[in-house]
């Protein structure tokens, strides 16, 4: 990437539950317009890394910047605007099920914007279009199927035009195909509105379809064991449980 102040920056996080340390002095930069992809094992900590980086849980120690401003430094009505700078989709979509797909995406227009109505319908109709989901505005959300959900949800997340938008397991428990529709839809947003993405899988299709970068965590190292491209982590891994990994080898 080139040379640029890091549109993230985490710093030293060591992340706790009472005694129990699941990450130890992590320290990471995510470049602007990059698709960064955080993998590893089961338990690794990748969950409690994204819940600390939107803000959702205070860390024990280190800090973390978002677009230039410290999450871990502000509190009250800063804490909550900053939090509003960017979008969060998770893995079961978390929409309103008694909404219909448009009402879900004007939730935060309705709630964080001074828009007056006929605005926030063209701005809300507008982020369906950009995932492909225009003609299905007035669906209700068990209507739609599970990538479809998953599209509303991002749709959703863009409705205050983030720069930043985080993924929690975007292709967990969808098809391959619907997978790779959505990897597609990860790269063409983050090309054409020069977002940066955060991304939580370990789904291989997808790290070698969207990542510019990969961060990989371990269990056993509560921490980061390597940062690169997916193809130089495959074709040169850092050590075994890289190789492991990224080649599908039992140990």
């Amino acid at each position: 990437m080139p040379d640029q102040q890091p549109i993230i920056r985490v710093e030293n996080l060591t992340c706790a539950y009472g005694p129990v340390v699941v990450l130890k002095e992590v320290s990471f930069d995510v470049q602007a317009g990059e698709v960064f992809v955080i993998l590893g094992g089961s338990g690794c900590g990748k969950s409690t890394l994204l819940r600390h980086m939107i803000g959702l849980e205070r860390p024990s120690t280190g800090r973390i910047w978002l677009d230039g401003t410290e999450l871990t430094a502000t509190e009250g009505a800063a804490r909550q605007a900053l939090m509003r700078t960017f979008g969060v989709a998770y893995q079961s979509g978390a929409l309103f099920g008694s909404l219909s797909v448009l009402d879900n995406v004007l939730l935060p227009l309705i709630e964080f914007t001074t828009l007056d109505a006929a605005a926030r319908n063209v701005v809300a109709r507008l982020k369906l279009r950009q995932v492909g989901l225009e003609a299905y505005a007035d669906y209700m959300p068990a209507a739609l199927s599970g990538g479809m959900q998953k599209r509303a949800a991002i749709a959703r997340a863009l409705a205050l035009d983030p720069r930043i938008l985080f993924l929690d397991e975007p292709s967990a428990g969808l098809d391959p195909v619907t997978g790779a529709e959505l990897d597609a839809l990860i790269k063409r947003l983050a090309s054409t509105l020069k977002l940066t993405f955060v991304v939580v899988t370990h789904e291989l299709a997808s790290i070698f379809a969207i990542a510019d970068r990969a961060l990989m965590l371990d269990k056993s190292a509560k921490g980061v064991i390597a940062l690169d491209t997916p193809q130089t982590l495959r074709d040169h891994p850092p050590s075994a449980p890289v190789r492991r990994f990224f080649n599908r080898e039992t140990e």
